[in-house]
């Protein structure tokens, strides 16, 4: 039936316009990029893979604007970062409007214990509902399995929120091997109350986290930066299946992709009429525990 018009979608992936200056954004792994365009053409460094990128332009008012855009597409929720540098935006957004937005907060896990106590401040004062880390993008870079990650996941277990962790390589032109599908095997074994959320599309290793999926029970993929038609099939495949309750929807807007793409294709979507709910509002209810 394609897309149904009845269920809330729940976004675990989307970002608030704001005039605040967030070109710091990726000042972090800057030391990463060698190639010209990464370093002086691109205003995000993974720009080269989207076509369309939304052109917001200015408004007066970009949180009650992004609250209209997610009326229009029938979004219910949205999980936006929480972010020291920039949580101004995204703190007025969730006291606006505070059913409509939850939080994750982006961690380095090279700050170590200082880090760890950043994370349980936020949780304790704004009631975080994850954690994320982009492996590839720290610097010195740190992978899935290092031992820095392990304090992290250990405080995620504490306070009962998920992991939400890019796998699979990287958009920015930087190294690939910290976010190699295989790292994940020994964080679900060694933490298997940890919740992880696999973001960012795991290519070309899909179909292995296709089967550590079916392995650990406290492993997940989110559809994140992806435009639908190019999700791998071994994902939608099983979404239709055994892997129903572990696929999440997780958008890209407005930072590659305009939600007038993403829902447009997603209503093409081969998906199985009783895995819509799931897929777009169930699964990321129950795994960010949103009741």
């Amino acid at each position: 039936m394609g897309l149904p018009k009845d269920v809330g979608v729940i976004d675990t992936m989307m970002g608030i316009p704001t005039r605040e200056d967030r070109s710091d954004w990726y000042d972090n792994f800057r030391p990463l990029l060698r190639d010209a365009e990464s370093l002086q053409a691109f205003e995000m460094p993974a720009q080269y893979m989207f076509k369309g990128v939304p052109d917001i332009g200015d408004c007066d008012d970009y949180i009650a604007w992004t609250v209209e855009q997610m009326d229009r597409y029938n979004i219910d929720k949205a999980m936006v970062g929480l972010d020291d540098r920039w949580s101004k935006t995204t703190l007025e957004a969730k006291e606006r409007f505070p059913d409509r937005f939850f939080f994750d907060v982006p961690a380095d896990p090279n700050g170590g214990m200082e880090e760890v106590r950043r994370i349980k401040r936020l949780h304790r004062d704004y009631g975080i509902k994850a954690v994320s880390v982009f492996p590839c993008g720290t610097f010195p870079q740190v992978a899935i399995d290092h031992k820095y990650m392990f304090p992290l996941y250990a405080a995620c277990v504490e306070m009962d929120v998920p992991m939400v962790i890019n796998a699979g390589v990287p958009g920015p032109r930087v190294p690939m091997s910290p976010q190699k599908v295989e790292r994940l095997d020994e964080i679900c074994w060694f933490f298997p109350d940890l919740r992880i959320v696999m973001r960012h599309g795991a290519e070309p290793w899909d179909e292995l986290a296709v089967k550590l999926m079916l392995k650990w029970p406290n492993l997940y993929y989110s559809t994140s930066a992806f435009a639908p038609r190019h999700l791998p099939k071994s994902i939608i495949d099983f979404a239709n299946t055994r892997g129903s309750d572990k696929v999440i929807y997780a958008g890209y807007f407005p930072m590659g992709l305009s939600l007038e793409r993403i829902f447009r294709e997603l209503n093409d979507l081969p998906i199985k009429d009783e895995v819509w709910p799931k897929f777009l509002r169930d699964n990321a209810r129950r795994v960010f525990k949103l009741d």
